[in-house]
């Protein structure tokens, strides 16, 4: 465990100083950009390990793996953030956790989540994942709302029991005229944002970025930045 430790630290303090040399190289101050550190695969003794260390903010993207681990946490200062594309049959276990679902995408996932924070007694933070690569169908290969989407959505959100409009989420696409070009693709999400905020002035989270594009992300203007594998290590495969 001791090892563990010092390996999470010290990789803690890799992302650290990336997150404050890219804050410094775009004009900004260490305290604009959050770090959530994604602990999908991993197990809840590194969750621990990481509160100690001063992580406040984890996240998930697979239900199964993260209710237990939560539920195990569950007397740390952690917040939870959803980060997976979310069925609506999930959505009652991510509700007792979550304290933020960051792939709102649909309609429905909005009716279901509002039904199921309400009945919990619980207010759910949420971002729009928005698709950059949103072909004909208007959702993009690994989930999101296209662009166009975001304005109908976001009032869905915003009127919604249980539910908070925080902002939105983006992953950098792999197709698409963003493919390749990540600071591109989180500048466009910062535009949107300022377009959201003019309706929804308290919605001024902007996600983007993991480990291999933080510094794209930091410089585009992102307000937490998603850092998994570059603490953690190379995440085992999943069977």
């Amino acid at each position: 465990m001791t090892d563990r430790r010092t390996e999470l630290a010290g990789n803690l303090a890799k992302v650290e100083e990336r997150i404050a040399a890219a804050c410094a190289a775009a004009g900004r101050p260490r305290d604009e950009v959050t770090l959530i550190v994604v602990t999908k695969t991993y197990p809840a003794s590194d969750v621990r390990i990481l509160s100690e260390l001063g992580v406040r903010q984890v996240g998930e993207n697979r239900d199964q793996d993260a209710a237990p681990k939560a539920a195990a946490c569950a007397d740390l200062p952690l917040e939870w953030h959803f980060i997976g594309q979310l069925q609506t049959n999930k959505v009652r276990s991510v509700v007792g956790y979550a304290d933020f679902v960051q792939s709102i995408d649909r309609d429905r996932l909005v009716t279901a989540l509002s039904r199921e924070a309400v009945r919990a007694g619980r207010e759910v933070g949420c971002l729009l994942q928005v698709a950059l690569d949103a072909g004909a169908s208007g959702r993009g290969e690994r989930g999101g709302v296209a662009p166009a989407g975001i304005e109908e959505l976001a009032g869905l959100v915003a009127d919604a029991p249980g539910l908070r409009l925080d902002g939105l989420m983006t992953v950098a696409p792999l197709t698409g005229e963003y493919a390749g070009r990540e600071q591109a693709a989180f500048e466009r999400l910062v535009d949107l944002s300022t377009d959201l905020r003019r309706a929804h002035p308290a919605a001024t989270m902007v996600s983007a970025g993991m480990s291999a594009d933080l510094e794209q992300a930091v410089a585009a203007g992102a307000t937490h930045v998603r850092v998994g594998s570059a603490v953690l290590g190379v995440r085992p495969r999943l069977g």
